[in-house]
């Protein structure tokens, strides 16, 4: 059998599944989530096991240290996996919601009802927890899962899917064995084959680095949600608190540098430049932050920086640096002149990620949280509230900055769509 042939028969399998998937009730489908949690409890001796394996791989791979951190399964990283199954099964089933009702004038009943989205891929780098995750945020959103992670994880995926697999069918027999698949090769060609059957997969959601989700999106024939990067903003306003400014900042860039939702460009209105920079340089210092600045954060910094009164890394601000997404402990710093100088730079330069302004005055935070452009605009808070369980959804299976579909975190409800249903007295057009 070739590789494409491989793929149809894993697709087709899946859209079945997904068909038997709409028989399983809340209560049914919570149990099958309670029993998936147990079983990686139950079974860790065999995770590790091919944790071990695939750790093997990695040295051969000579990834990175903190690639190989990711791909340890240790009895913390395991419990949480099951912990995050059992935090899914308590949260409310996003299937068969009413959105919207509404009856005409001829007599006839409509219902706007939420349904799952189907067969949905997920494809993922390193972190073998996301297998978990995924397919059981999908499988409580009544989709299958068709899971694709990196080479150097593919033993830890294949045994933690087949232990929920095995979990599920034993405390519920309607549970379709294909429910949740991996891929069962590492030959790249195997993304493309199977993005390119529209007739039974519905949408691809690769989480990774820009370059993954690059080539993802370029060779899928299925929709793809995605975001491509977080060149997420701070805006100080003249009107700011610069206490909680500095908070927010400081805040924002260093408590996760790595991760998208971490501020990578401050913007500082010139009117407050000279009495801010200075406090925020020396908590940026504190924290070990190398700062890229524009001529006029160079001015203000670097005679603090000559009089040995300030300990900071300095260089020339670029244009790559308002572009880029550092994912480290460095952030680039801009004066600007005023607020709609401020929402232009975000705009041109962002990602569409997550922006925030700094400001006491009301009418210029709701004209910025009106004119950016970003899935998710704050307003004296941390950009690294993006997040589907500080959102409130419980878990998150990624953040979209598309525009058609979701936006922002995606949790349980961002992974249905809906369907009419209509109910007739014998109306005819």
């Amino acid at each position: 059998m070739d590789l494409t042939e491989q793929m149809q028969q894993l697709a087709k399998r899946s859209k079945s599944a997904a068909h038997r998937l709409t028989q399983l009730g809340t209560q049914q489908k919570n149990r099958c989530l309670e029993a998936m949690a147990q079983a990686l409890v139950d079974h860790q001796a065999e995770i590790r096991e091919a944790n071990a394996r695939d750790l093997e791989t990695a040295k051969t791979m000579q990834l990175s240290k903190a690639m190989t951190d990711r791909l340890v399964l240790d009895t913390s990283r395991i419990e949480g996996m099951a912990q995050g199954l059992r935090e899914i099964a308590a949260l409310p089933d996003p299937v068969g919601r009413e959105l919207d009702r509404k009856e005409r004038p001829n007599g006839l009943l409509l219902r706007k009802m939420a349904t799952p989205i189907g067969v949905i891929v997920i494809i993922y780098e390193s972190r073998p927890n996301v297998t978990a995750d995924a397919a059981g945020l999908c499988f409580k959103s009544g989709n299958t899962t068709i899971l694709r992670g990196g080479k150097e994880a593919i033993h830890s995926n294949q045994i933690i899917a087949k232990l929920m697999v095995e979990a599920a069918q034993a405390c519920e027999p309607g549970f379709p064995a294909d429910a949740i698949q991996v891929i069962p090769t590492t030959d790249r060609a195997a993304v493309p084959a199977l993005l390119s059957l529209t007739d039974d997969v519905d949408l691809c959601m690769p989480r990774g680095g820009e370059g993954l989700i690059r080539a993802v999106a370029e060779c899928s024939k299925v929709p793809v949600i995605k975001h491509y990067k977080g060149v997420c903003h701070v805006y100080v306003d003249k009107d700011a608190d610069l206490e909680m400014a500095v908070q927010i900042a400081v805040n924002s860039k260093t408590q996760r540098p790595g991760v998208c939702n971490a501020m990578e460009t401050l913007l500082i209105d010139q009117h407050v430049a000279e009495s801010f920079l200075p406090k925020l340089a020396l908590e940026l210092s504190a924290k070990s932050v190398a700062v890229k600045g524009d001529a006029k954060v160079r001015s203000i910094l670097t005679p603090l920086i000559e009089s040995k009164k300030l300990d900071l890394e300095l260089d020339e601000a670029t244009e790559e640096d308002w572009h880029a997404e550092y994912l480290d402990l460095i952030l680039s710093i801009r004066v600007v002149e005023d607020l709609q100088q401020g929402i232009d730079h975000i705009n041109t330069y962002g990602s569409g990620h997550s922006d925030c302004i700094v400001s006491k005055n009301e009418s210029t935070a709701q004209a910025f949280m009106r004119d950016v452009d970003a899935s998710a605009v704050y307003w004296n808070a941390s950009t690294r509230f993006t997040d589907g369980a500080e959102f409130g959804m419980g878990a998150e299976i990624g953040i979209s900055t598309d525009k058609i579909g979701a936006r922002g975190p995606m949790g349980l409800e961002e992974l249905t769509s809906y369907k009419w249903l209509c109910f007739g007295t014998g109306q005819v057009r």
